[in-house]
């Protein structure tokens, strides 16, 4: 299914869409993609700094590649095959964005998943939350799939990923003519990659993979789930995002 311009309608529309969305990834994700042990989990973001999700991250960890794919669901290790691929052994240097999240054993948050609504765009405080927390994530040892179906503004001009990227190691980044909406998968470990994929109105979106531990990762299947959001939205809401036009505006 083409990607829609969500620019066209209000923002409660897409946040109605996401809450939706966000849902059937952690039901797809629970349905036999992730291993035996770990379980992925709708949760509200809490506040800027998110200190109740990092203090979990204080435990000790288990050791490196302890999902072998083999006990449940289908980690692999092979690498994924992105546009762009971005590594650096750089430190963040700052003192720093519903998300899904995967546990394992329920407990120790491992992986995250955030769908960018447009509000985290609309000011420079909010892009800055935001960029700080998946900061906060990727420093915490946390992987990190973004998901920004919202163009580039002046805040971003390059886009979302270039903005966490910078965090790390500023690097020049430009997406494709046309195709300036970007997902990227953050695997974290003594070598920081970047997967990132380039995406345009009117494309079918790629699945992208989720790190679980370094090296291994699942693939979240964003395509099917956008595809089940859509189908059981309203007939109105539907044509609203089609069309730009909210149905009954004109009536009076």
């Amino acid at each position: 299914m083409p990607i829609h311009d969500w620019t066209r309608v209000p923002s409660g529309l897409f946040h109605d869409f996401h809450q939706s969305w966000s849902i059937r990834i952690k039901d797809a994700l629970n349905s036999g993609r992730l291993p035996k042990g770990t379980s992925a989990l709708v949760e509200q973001r809490s506040g800027p700094r998110e200190s109740d999700v990092l203090a979990v991250e204080s435990r000790p960890r288990r050791p490196k590649g302890h999902f072998n794919g083999s006990a449940g669901g289908v980690a692999t290790k092979p690498k994924p095959v992105t546009t762009f691929v971005r590594q650096t052994t750089r430190e963040f240097h700052t003192t720093r964005a519903n998300r899904i999240v995967v546990q394992h054993h329920l407990g120790r948050t491992i992986a995250v998943i955030e769908i960018v609504p447009p509000g985290n765009k609309d000011g420079k405080s909010a892009l800055r939350e935001f960029v700080e927390k998946t900061a906060d994530f990727l420093r915490a040892g946390i992987h990190v799939l973004i998901v920004d179906l919202f163009p580039p503004t002046a805040r971003d001009p390059f886009g979302m990923h270039k903005v966490i990227w910078d965090e790390i190691i500023e690097e020049d980044f430009a997406a494709p003519a046309g195709r300036d909406r970007v997902l990227a998968s953050y695997e974290v470990g003594d070598v920081r990659i970047a997967y990132v994929e380039p995406v345009g109105l009117g494309e079918a979106l790629p699945d992208m993979p989720l790190f679980l531990s370094n090296e291994f990762h699942v693939m979240v299947p964003l395509e099917a789930t956008y595809c089940a959001t859509w189908d059981a939205a309203p007939e109105e809401f539907r044509i609203a995002v089609e069309t730009g036009l909210i149905p009954g505006d004109d009536d009076e």
